[in-house]
């Protein structure tokens, strides 16, 4: 079991989510449409980023050959959030049999996340 966690500072992320680039060049067409639907909320928005990154963080040097777009952070219709990954992310979830849980939060001024990957059948995934 490996477990990271990142925080990111709001008025910081705040400026990041204004930059279009920002949101084109780290968040997949799904994740947009996502947000879109939210307004583009700078905590949602940053409860995302923050979980891309400690996703990034737990798969260490394998996640060399991904891109942070392979990596999206949905909510089910609880508000639970989960990842779906593609590419090069993907097929290394498939080889390792490891599976991810997430979760987020935030205050006025930070956002975090903290991402577990487990090898499949030794928790239960909600």
């Amino acid at each position: 079991m490996v477990m990271e966690t990142f925080f990111a500072d709001m008025p910081h992320m705040r400026k990041l989510i204004a930059n279009p680039r920002f949101l084109s060049k780290f968040y997949s067409p799904s994740e947009m449409k996502f947000l879109m639907a939210k307004n583009f909320s700078p905590y949602i928005t940053a409860e995302m980023f923050c979980a891309k990154v400690a996703f990034k963080k737990a798969m260490g040097v394998s996640f060399r050959n991904c891109s942070l777009r392979e990596v999206s952070v949905l909510a089910d219709y609880n508000g639970y959030y989960y990842f779906s990954l593609s590419g090069n992310a993907k097929k290394y979830f498939q080889v390792k049999k490891v599976r991810a849980n997430v979760s987020c939060a935030h205050s006025k001024t930070l956002a975090m996340s903290t991402v577990i990957f487990y090898e499949q059948g030794s928790l239960q995934a909600h």
